[in-house]
């Protein structure tokens, strides 16, 4: 007998399956005619899967490799490729080395070569060389303001662009003249290829008020403002960008999963972009007016919400968007007399500075915290939805699961 978190589970390890990016990866390096001396560079949490597919369909024509992904996301070695591991999301000395191993392996390339690059989510602090006057100690700090802000990706990027000598299409005139093909897997709402990665080989396309962002942040150093207001570039010509996955897959196939299982399935949206609890709230909202028949929607039924939500920090909690979401959502339908579930996925197995991917809650879940002296409402507010999920066994945990496409949202009623 099937209930609605069974079925959840079982959609969460069926999307992740129908993820993994090595088949699109060898698909479209199949279908692709390479006449140059090739190379290739692999960056983001997603960097081991796609360069183990690249490998698979070129092998040794690939002269020169090297693979950049997050700690622990290695699966072992890669024929004869270079493989580093370093810090996400807050850059760390393994990301400043990578950005060199970079630059030493590829800046001399000629016009004869071409440069395979395969970029994932997660690039942005994997990979970096610092602009002058900019220390490791700068860049986290800066990125720690970033991440508490909510700022949107644009104003996030902008910044750390400015403080790195590799994004914004500057690596693409490092590598220059050689070619460059990017196969990207994107994680930004839109695919806007600018910001995927903070744009490596792509130039700004909208420079936000710098100077606005900069008071917001309060940042007063002037090597970081100084670097704030460097000009990027405005236009490179050696690189060709190809998206080969997105949200829009993940949303398709949980909505796959449950029509099979005889569940009608809509995908509300695959850009959900909101602050994290409001979203919870607003999911649990309409979730009840199902059950209440106020709806177009009739049980049983699968909502579906593709996107990334936002967190403004205020409390000294420990979580993440995906889990503060299902918190939210959780204490929203706290009551509610029905057989439903809602879960909100990262689809890279991550969910903020958390080992854990998500969350996982029923209508049941409030009084589960509450049994055991958890106060939902105020731990909300502490932003430390890991701590009451995992207490009542509710966090999702996966793994490093090879990709990134954003956040997967879904609400089962039975």
């Amino acid at each position: 007998m099937f209930n609605s978190e069974l079925l959840s589970k079982q959609a969460i390890r069926q999307v992740i399956h129908d993820l993994n990016p090595q088949h699109r990866v060898k698909q479209v390096l199949s279908e692709s005619v390479f006449t140059k001396s090739l190379h290739m560079l692999a960056i983001g949490k997603a960097a081991w899967d796609m360069a183990q597919a690249a490998y698979t369909v070129l092998g040794d024509r690939i002269n020169k490799a090297l693979v950049i992904t997050k700690h622990g996301h290695s699966k072992g070695k890669i024929g004869h490729f270079n493989i580093m591991e370093a810090g996400h999301p807050i850059p760390d000395e393994a990301s400043i080395k990578a950005g060199h191993q970079a630059i030493e392996q590829f800046s001399g390339l000629k016009e004869g070569d071409e440069l395979i690059f395969l970029i994932s989510g997660g690039g942005s602090a994997l990979f970096e060389v610092l602009f002058d006057g900019i220390t490791l100690e700068d860049l986290q700090q800066v990125t720690q303001r970033l991440m508490a802000s909510g700022m949107d990706i644009k104003k996030m990027n902008a910044v750390r662009k400015r403080l790195s000598l590799v994004k914004g299409g500057q690596f693409a005139e490092i590598v220059a003249p050689a070619s460059i093909q990017a196969f990207i897997i994107s994680d930004v709402l839109g695919d806007s290829v600018a910001d995927i990665a903070s744009g490596p080989v792509t130039p700004e396309e909208l420079t936000p008020e710098l100077s606005e962002i900069a008071s917001q942040l309060n940042l007063e150093d002037p090597a970081i403002t100084r670097a704030i207001q460097r000009k990027l570039p405005k236009k490179v010509e050696n690189v060709q960008v190809t998206i080969i996955d997105n949200v829009v897959h993940a949303c398709q196939s949980a909505k796959r999963h449950f029509e099979e299982q005889g569940i009608p399935a809509t995908i509300i949206t695959t850009c959900l972009e909101c602050e994290a609890k409001e979203a919870g709230q607003f999911i649990a909202t309409m979730i009840k007016d199902i059950y209440k028949k106020n709806s177009d929607f009739t049980k049983p039924h699968c909502l579906i919400f593709g996107g990334e939500t936002l967190v403004h920090l205020h409390g000294t909690g420990k979580g993440g968007r995906n889990q503060e979401l299902a918190l939210s959502a959780a204490i929203a339908l706290d009551g509610l007399k029905a057989d439903c579930c809602l879960f909100s996925l990262g689809t890279d197995g991550t969910d903020g500075p958390t080992d854990a991917a998500g969350g996982i809650v029923t209508p049941e879940t409030v009084q589960q915290m509450k049994a055991i002296g958890i106060n939902p409402s105020q731990i909300l507010k502490n932003n430390d939805s890991y701590h009451a999920l995992e207490a009542v066994k509710a966090l999702i945990k996966t793994g490093p699961t090879g990709t990134n496409v954003n956040d997967l949202i879904c609400a089962v009623l039975l």
